[in-house]
């Protein structure tokens, strides 16, 4: 007979081993056991539920971020709540900066935060370069997390106060300063200096756009036209405007040439022209007070001569801000 494993007795003959007793199940017991893995997995289902259900920490709402570059008929002289180093914002004095220029304005409208760097007398040169003591490059206050900038600069760059100042007549009639008709002193040589001023100004323009574009590659960019001085028709409002009925035309045509160039130099970086001659057009500097967006040479007060007053500023920022609404929509 085989050997039995250690610790089991043979049977005896004739009987049959009964089997090994299982060992009894305490009904009690059962229930603790029940109850502790029930009130566990409850636990766990109630925490990993809470996890789940738990609401994300509230997120600040991103402002978007505006810098305004530009010259005097974007900084606002002349017009109340002028900026210095003294205020809040800040401002170089020399800049002629008001908080109620169209920058600011639509800021305000659009809840943008505003970086204003325009100043008056500022060429394309100042927007790389510094124009004074205290007054940074204007560019420097593009970012890469910019999101919208205006650019409402190239008249100083044609020199439109130097034509302005040749033109200016002593009658209806002449003499200017250089000679009975400034548009024949411009015109002389058989050349169209003009022509050739405006080529260089878009030059220019395209480069100071182009160098935004490196400093704020997803930033809208939006190219600021210059509104109407000169009525788009008639003869003008000598002395309101001292220019001949001749010169009037001339004048008029350095403004339609400058706006043109901008526009194009905006259509070929792909950034956005804001036409502000049309909707200016019936309120030139010809027009009543109560209705102009330009001042005559002999402004209102709180204005500047032959630039936006309060008033115009708010009719270029309400256009502005059109352009800027519709430009997120598309």
């Amino acid at each position: 007979m085989a050997a039995l494993p250690v610790g089991i007795a043979p049977t005896p003959p004739g009987r049959h081993r009964s089997p090994p007793r299982l060992a009894r199940w305490n009904p009690r017991s059962v229930v603790s056991v029940v109850a502790t893995v029930t009130a566990v997995g409850a636990g766990l289902l109630a925490a990993g539920t809470a996890a789940g259900s738990a609401s994300p920490p509230p997120r600040s709402p991103v402002v978007p971020t505006y810098v305004a570059l530009g010259d005097s008929y974007t900084s606002g002289p002349g017009i109340p709540s002028r900026l210095d180093p003294g205020t809040v914002p800040t401002a170089p004095s020399a800049c002629l900066r008001s908080s109620e220029n169209y920058p600011s304005l639509a800021a305000t409208s659009l809840g943008f935060a505003l970086t204003d760097a325009s100043c008056a007398g500022a060429t394309t040169g100042d927007l790389t370069g510094s124009q004074g003591t205290g007054i940074p490059p204007q560019l420097s206050a593009v970012r890469p997390t910019t999101s919208v900038v205006t650019v409402g600069i190239g008249g100083n760059d044609l020199g439109f106060s130097s034509i302005v100042a040749n033109c200016a007549a002593a009658t209806p009639w002449g003499p200017t300063k250089v000679g009975w008709s400034c548009a024949r002193h411009y015109g002389t040589g058989g050349t169209d200096p003009l022509a050739t001023a405006l080529r260089a100004v878009g030059a220019k323009v395209a480069a100071v756009l182009e160098d935004i574009r490196d400093r704020a590659h997803h930033a809208r960019v939006f190219v600021i036209g210059y509104p109407e001085v000169i009525p788009p028709s008639g003869p003008g409002c000598w002395p309101q405007l001292p220019f001949s009925h001749t010169d009037i035309a001339f004048l008029r045509g350095v403004e339609d040439g400058l706006d043109a160039t901008l526009a194009h130099d905006a259509g070929a970086a792909g950034d956005t022209y804001v036409d502000m001659a049309t909707p200016s057009a019936s309120h030139n500097a010809c027009t009543s007070h109560s209705t102009r967006w330009v001042e005559p040479i002999l402004p209102s007060p709180d204005s500047y001569p032959l630039h936006p007053s309060a008033a115009g500023m708010a009719g270029m920022a309400a256009v502005l801000e059109g352009a800027i609404r519709s430009s997120a929509a598309h």
